[in-house]
């Protein structure tokens, strides 16, 4: 791809072997989402464990304020989604 971008790898956002949604609320608060602004975001399609449709959705809503552009998947094939 060439281009420099941060990367959101949600097996951070792992608690216990899946993610929980309690869990993955808390941590979503606690990012400083600023870092992002005015950057290129991608947001890792590949996990260590099976991530649910409303995660992509609570990163990229809180993505959108700041990034300049956000990605999903891997970096050699990303879809454009901002």
């Amino acid at each position: 791809m060439g281009m420099k971008m941060d990367t959101i790898f949600l097996d951070d956002f792992v608690d216990g072997g899946i993610i929980r949604e309690s869990s993955f609320r808390k941590k979503v608060k606690s990012i400083n989402w600023e870092s992002y602004k005015d950057k290129d975001v991608l947001i890792k399609g590949c996990a260590s464990v099976e991530v649910p449709t409303w995660a992509y959705m609570i990163i990229t809503v809180k993505l959108s304020s700041f990034a300049k552009k956000i990605l999903f998947g891997e970096p050699c094939s990303a879809v454009k989604i901002l």
